[in-house]
């Protein structure tokens, strides 16, 4: 008994010393809020990087009034959705509610508590000018060292759209959608029309019809983006929107192209595109645009040269085994035999230009069917910027390019899996490119 009544006694002691919030408790002086944040807290990044800047001068639209409330400013503003975007905190909405809790963005805003409509205003007016933010930063690292500008590795990533894949229409269903809503507008315009015969006085549209006729310039908006790009299905509330290849399945998304440090892994140039499908980055038009500007880049092979079926191995009339005589202007085959010039043809998204040559003794040639399985012979087609081609394929053979080339992946993935699984970014807040390129 004397043994457990100690131990109670010890217990109680104990007890007492524990730390308890004192709800009573009345401060003399009120505390700082700079001492709640530390010295290598990121709101004070933030705070200094946007203080820097002269957003006037770069065209953020600066709000004033001279009656009524006093808006916020554009500073105050900017530093809110950086911090939401270091934070993971990307709605307008979860951003007023941080205002009022997150102790970061506090002492950022000094106490002030955004609503969110104004935060939501400020995007909405200065997204374009986002980018040119991001500009800003990339000197700002450059200054400070921070970024080799040695090796820089390019690659791209899908990021899925706002909109659900459910919403996406054919031409079909698009114009039934039309048809629908012309009859719910007749149907409107006719009661508008009955209640002036009646004189019952002044008769507004209701907020419905107005929605409707939203809805029937956004299908039609619709209908003409499918004419244009050829394309089967689309999104009427997000039509840029496309549906590309990911890990999982086909999603409505857009294709996010980023190119990173390989020192400090830093994003140095960033883009959003709508193309569906990732090409290797081998583009003979874009090639010769880098040995014009004198930029020094490394390409992976085209697929013509890395499948084994497709290589020049497998293929004794392989295309890269056909010269190009520039004098004669014409290709020599493999047998010695002349393809005549043709044409020149612009392909493909990146207007890449070729000149086109066709054989014309293939009538008489014992390989023509080895060779080529056209009844009009083989064609062969050759870049204008073939000499770069060249010289980008005798680049890739010297060993040290090849170890650069392996370690792309190293460099430029991790910023996607920091992008994607850390801040937990896969799917766009926003609709429509231009916003999807400012977030």
């Amino acid at each position: 008994m004397h043994y457990c009544s100690t131990s109670f006694r010890l217990s109680e002691a104990k007890k007492g010393r524990q730390i308890r919030a004192d709800y009573d408790q009345v401060l003399m002086f009120p505390p700082s809020v700079g001492d709640w944040v530390t010295q290598d807290h990121p709101a004070r990044f933030i705070r200094d990087f946007v203080d820097a800047l002269d957003l006037e001068e770069m065209g953020f639209v600066i709000h004033d009034a001279e009656v009524g409330r006093s808006p916020y400013a554009a500073d105050l503003l900017l530093k809110v959705w950086f911090y939401g975007y270091m934070n993971r905190i990307r709605s307008s909405r979860g951003l007023e509610r941080a205002c009022k809790e997150n102790m970061g963005l506090i002492w950022l805003t000094g106490m002030n508590a955004p609503d969110h409509s104004s935060i939501w205003r400020f995007w909405r007016d200065n997204k374009k000018l986002m980018r040119e933010v991001f500009k800003k930063t990339v000197h700002v690292v450059v200054r400070s060292d921070l970024i080799g500008l040695a090796v820089h590795a390019i690659d791209g990533t899908k990021i899925a759209a706002k909109s659900s894949r459910d919403g996406v229409k054919d031409r079909e269903k698009l114009n039934k959608l039309l048809e629908t809503l012309d009859e719910r507008i007749d149907a409107a315009m006719e009661e508008v029309e009955c209640a002036e015969k009646r004189e019952d006085g002044e008769y507004r549209l209701s907020g419905a019809m107005t929605d409707e006729d939203k809805r029937k310039e956004a299908i039609v908006k619709a209908l003409d983006e499918l004419d244009e790009s050829k394309r089967k299905v689309i999104h009427p509330g997000e039509p840029e929107a496309r549906f590309m290849k990911t890990r999982r399945s086909m999603e409505l998304a857009y294709n996010g192209q980023v190119v990173a440090d390989q020192k400090s892994g830093m994003i140095v140039v960033q883009d959003v595109v709508t193309d569906e499908a990732d090409s290797g980055y081998y583009s003979s038009s874009q090639i010769g645009l880098a040995e014009k500007r004198e930029y020094e880049v490394l390409t992976n092979p085209p697929p013509s040269e890395t499948t084994p079926e497709r290589s020049p191995e497998a293929n004794s009339y392989h295309p890269s085994l056909f010269v190009y005589d520039e004098k004669r202007n014409c290709c020599i085959c493999p047998h010695g035999h002349a393809l005549g010039y043709l044409q020149r043809k612009v392909k493909g998204a990146n207007n890449n230009e070729f000149i086109r040559f066709g054989c014309r003794d293939y009538k008489d040639c014992p390989h023509r069917w080895e060779c080529s399985s056209s009844k009009h012979g083989r064609m062969i087609e050759i870049s204008v910027h073939h000499k770069a081609i060249e010289r980008q394929r005798v680049k890739r053979q010297d060993p040290k390019k090849q170890q650069i080339l392996r370690q792309r992946k190293v460099i430029v993935e991790p910023v996607f899996a920091w992008i994607k699984q850390h801040l937990d970014f896969r799917r766009w807040t926003v609709t429509g490119i231009d916003k999807v390129r400012a977030q």
